[in-house]
Parts: structure tokens; C-alpha cells; sequence
């Protein structure tokens, strides 16, 4: 039996780095360093039962494998939990670089806590992930509120102990097994169980939230306005099945070999009064500059409608500097636009994806087809809100001249935020279903599934080359922000300063494996 006294804490969440792989020399200057929302919500969640808990963010800290090591001696948990999430889609796939690196490394230091991991990679690969990672112990299949809790209750984790918890897989020597599953937070259930951030456990140099930092785009592409920052959530999952995405991984309530998001959409509402508590919580620490990292904020107005309204009080002075993901088809009402910007969101984050209907029909954007992107787009810019518009090259179904057809409309369009990705076959995605389908290439490392990377591996289409996917999507990266008619608008909104560090911005080079010709 384990003597729990002798531990200083229950679990500590570990966050690890990635970000020199993945975003390459973007990483040192340009690309965001994001608060770890998901380790702040399991933290607060075990602590309301009386759970000790403790955070290492070693990527906002830049910590080395040995700064680490020694921060768990001095903290003595009973359970190292990596937490491998991102704000991006892919990040959990691509941030499982850094996080078995580490755990590699702690278990050659004889560390003896078992190291268990959370993130979208684990959750639709559980069985894989433990065969090919052999010093993980133990993986949660789907977001881990209950599974965790009931692990902590362990008096030890022997296999007898482990085969009793719901919600995970785990290894016994060479075997792996996957638990029945467990059972998600229902949303009558979320002020009570997700009860906020652990935002006191969180690394600073001088105030609170300084270590991490906004993308250029959403402060204005301006380093000063970068920190602090934060992000939040005021709800979980998506009721969308789009093919090329595996957010609703985080509902998974099967033991299916490979889990695959869109069977699991799903969305949960904490309440606004108790959202507000936690925005007031950062103006209250000085923070301007955050987040909402619902999937699909706009598309609720029982939840969004009385949250903004009590932002707006908040705002007077306008001082926020927010954004938040939504559907071109759910931002069209002028009156809510209205709203939105007196909340202090001043940035939207559209997924218009493709300038082809054809094309956008086949991934799964359903009645988005009818929406005219164009009208949508006036209406937000003549609320006074910025876009960040979303594309994706190589989508099933692209040709050069669909791609061509995308770019256009994005210049057309002029937006302030402008974002394109290669298609990839992201781990719980239906793409990457099909993709076994097809045996098509799939990255062979984690760092492969970044947009970013050295060794981004974008899906081919039935007329397109994987490499023609990822050359037109980087020269189209420079070409729109260099664009003419796009600097003019830029420094008319933001200054002479925001252009020139865009164009600084474009003078860092990606390096692709699988191009011959680099930019």
C-alpha cells in the first residue's frame, strides 16, 4: 500500500514544448504561446475535491529537461499527468513531440510516479499510442474530469487497481487494455464540476499571465499588446462534424481502436453567470488581451447573448481586445454583431475554408454551401470587427483551380486576419480515417501533423500532389500579406508598425522536407 502523506501532491500537470519543431523560426518570435486552459480546468476541478495539485508549464517557462526533473523532486506527485492540447487543431497530435521527449527523459531518471497523458492524440489512438510509446502508463480516452479523480482515489496502480477505472487504457508489461468508458461532464454539471481556472498555479516574471503571448494578428500585429494574455472556454465540444476536424474527440464515449470526432458531437454550456466570474477574475489581474476558445462561441444565444451583455458592462471603456471562433453562418444578424463588439470581441475567427461550394460540401460544412461569404463578411467589418479568415488547400475534392478560386476570394474579401492550412489527416479527423482507407502517406512523426513544420506531410488530392498542396499554400502566405490593397487597409487600422512587422513576418522561410524548391 502507498502512504499518500508522503506525497507533496496529488498530480501535477505538466505541460511540455513543442513549439521550436513545430513552428520552426516562427517560434521565436511570431508565434503564440497559449495558457494551458485545458491543465488550469483539471487543476480546479481536482482541487474542489481536495486533491493537492501543482502545474509545470515548461513551455512558457522554456524549462530544460533537468529544470523540469528537478521541479518534480522538490513537488513529489503521486501522478505526472502531461497535458497535450493546443489551441489549434492539431496541436495534439504535433505537442506529442515534446511531451514523450520529456516523459522518455523522466523515465530514465527512474522517476516513479506513473506518467499518464490527456490530449486529442490519445484519445483517438489510446491502444496505439501506448504500444509505440512503451513509458507512458497510462492514456484518458476521452476529456478525463471523472477518470482522473477516480485514479486519484487509487490507494496504488497495480493493474488489479487500474482495470476498475473507467475512462482510460493502460499497460500491463507488454499488454495493453482499454476500460469501458467513461462517462463526459453533462452540462447541468458544469459550474460544479469544471469550476474555473487554477489560474494562481501559473508561471510570471513581474504580473500575472506575462509568460504567455497573443498572435500578432489579435493584438494588432503589435508586440506590445501581446502580453498579457489569456484564453478561456465558456463552453466544450461542437455540433458540427466537419471531416477535417477532431475537436469533439474530447466527448469520446466508446473503445473503438480509432475514435473519430464527428461521432461524438456534443456541445456544453457552463453558465454565463459563472463565465463572468472567471473574466472578471482577469481584468481584475490586468489582462486585455484573450481568448475564447470555444469552438463554436455564436451559435447559442441563450449562453453568448447574456455572457456579451455582461461583458459590455465591463467594457466601457473598450479596452478589451477579444476574439472568438464562429461560422460564417451564424454571425449574419447585424443587432449580434452590435453586441459582440460592445462586448470587447474585436476579432472574429471565420473557417470559410474554401472558396468552392462543391468543395466545402464534401468535408461536412453542410448548409454552409448557401451562406454568401461575402455579404457575411461586409456585415462583421461594418460592425467594426476584424476578421481572421480561414482557408484550407487541399481538401478532398481541390484542383489548382479550386485553390486559385480560395485564394482569390481571400483577396477579394481583404480581411485584417488571413490563415490557410495544407489539408492534413489529423489523428480522430475523418480525413484520417480515410486515409487509412486510401493508404495515403501519413506523417511518420508527430511533428509531421504540424502546419508548420520541417516535416509537414499535407494529404494529396485525386489531381494534387502533396508537395503542389504545400507550395501553393506558402506562396500564398506571402503573396496576400504582401499584398497592396491588404498593407493599405493594415496601416490605415493599425499603423505603419503593424506593416512593417508583417513584413518582417514574411521574411522567415519555412523549410519543408518535401519540397525541392524552398521559398
Amino acid at each position: 500500500m502507498t502512504n499518500k502523506n508522503l506525497f507533496s501532491s496529488d498530480v501535477c500537470f505538466l505541460v511540455a514544448s513543442s513549439s521550436k519543431k513545430s513552428y520552426q523560426k516562427l517560434s521565436q518570435t511570431y508565434s503564440a504561446i497559449e495558457p494551458p486552459t485545458w491543465a488550469l480546468l483539471l487543476a480546479q476541478s481536482c482541487r474542489s475535491v481536495d486533491f493537492k495539485v501543482s502545474i509545470i508549464d515548461a513551455n512558457a517557462e522554456n524549462l530544460t529537461n533537468d529544470e523540469i526533473l528537478n521541479r518534480l523532486a522538490k513537488i513529489n506527485p503521486r501522478i505526472v499527468c502531461l497535458v497535450v492540447y493546443g489551441q489549434n487543431v492539431n496541436a495534439g497530435t504535433a505537442n506529442m513531440r515534446g511531451a514523450v521527449d520529456i516523459t522518455n527523459f523522466l523515465k530514465e531518471q527512474k522517476i516513479l510516479s506513473p506518467i499518464v497523458f490527456i490530449g486529442s492524440h490519445v484519445q483517438a489512438l489510446p491502444l496505439d499510442t501506448l504500444r509505440n510509446e512503451k513509458n507512458i502508463d497510462i492514456v484518458f480516452t476521452n476529456e478525463g474530469v471523472y477518470a482522473l479523480r477516480n485514479l486519484l482515489k487509487l490507494e496504488n496502480f497495480s493493474s488489479n487497481e487500474l482495470s476498475k477505472i473507467k475512462g482510460i487504457a493502460y499497460r500491463e508489461g507488454e499488454e495493453v487494455f482499454i476500460n469501458l468508458p467513461e462517462k463526459i461532464v453533462p452540462t447541468e454539471r458544469m459550474d460544479i464540476d469544471l469550476p474555473g481556472y487554477a489560474w494562481d498555479l501559473l508561471p510570471y516574471k513581474k504580473n500575472p499571465l506575462d509568460l504567455y503571448r497573443a498572435p500578432m494578428w489579435h493584438a494588432e500585429y503589435d508586440f506590445e499588446k501581446r502580453s498579457p494574455y489569456a484564453s478561456l472556454q465558456t463552453s466544450l465540444g461542437c455540433v458540427f462534424k466537419c471531416d477535417f476536424c477532431m475537436i469533439n474527440l474530447i466527448n469520446r464515449d466508446d473503445t473503438d481502436k480509432i475514435g473519430v470526432a464527428a461521432k461524438y458531437s456534443n456541445m456544453r454550456f457552463w453558465s454565463p453567470d459563472f463565465i463572468i466570474k472567471e473574466f472578471d477574475k482577469l481584468i481584475e489581474m490586468g489582462v486585455q488581451t484573450i481568448r475564447i476558445v470555444d469552438e463554436m462561441f455564436l451559435l447559442n444565444p441563450k449562453y453568448y447573448v447574456p455572457l456579451c451583455e455582461k461583458l459590455a458592462e465591463r467594457n466601457k471603456d473598450d479596452k478589451l481586445r477579444m476574439w472568438s471562433y464562429s461560422r460564417v453562418d451564424t454571425v449574419k444578424r447585424p443587432e449580434i454583431l452590435k453586441l459582440v463588439r460592445k462586448a470587447g470581441i474585436k476579432w472574429l475567427c471565420l473557417g470559410i475554408e474554401s472558396g468552392d461550394k462543391s468543395v466545402r460540401l464534401e468535408v461536412a460544412k453542410g448548409k454552409f454551401e448557401d451562406v454568401d461569404v461575402r455579404a457575411v463578411i461586409k456585415k462583421v467589418h461594418e460592425a467594426d470587427i476584424n476578421v481572421m479568415a480561414n482557408y484550407i488547400f487541399g481538401l478532398p475534392g481541390d484542383t489548382t483551380e479550386t485553390m486559385k478560386k480560395t485564394f482569390d476570394l481571400s483577396l477579394e474579401l481583404c480581411t485584417a486576419g488571413w490563415n490557410t492550412y495544407a489539408a492534413m489527416a489529423l489523428p480522430g479527423s475523418q480525413l484520417y480515417k480515410n486515409a487509412l482507407e486510401k493508404k495515403y502517406k501519413l506523417p511518420d512523426s508527430y511533428e509531421g501533423y504540424s502546419f508548420h513544420s520541417y516535416e509537414t506531410q499535407p494529404l494529396p488530392t485525386e489531381t494534387l500532389k502533396p508537395e503542389e498542396i504545400l507550395e501553393y499554400r506558402d506562396k500564398s502566405f506571402k503573396n496576400y500579406h504582401l499584398h497592396k490593397p491588404f498593407l493599405e487597409k493594415i496601416e490605415k487600422k493599425f499603423g505603419k508598425k503593424a506593416i512593417d512587422n508583417i513584413k518582417d513576418m514574411t521574411k522567415i522561410n519555412l523549410k519543408r522536407k518535401i519540397l525541392k524548391h524552398q521559398l
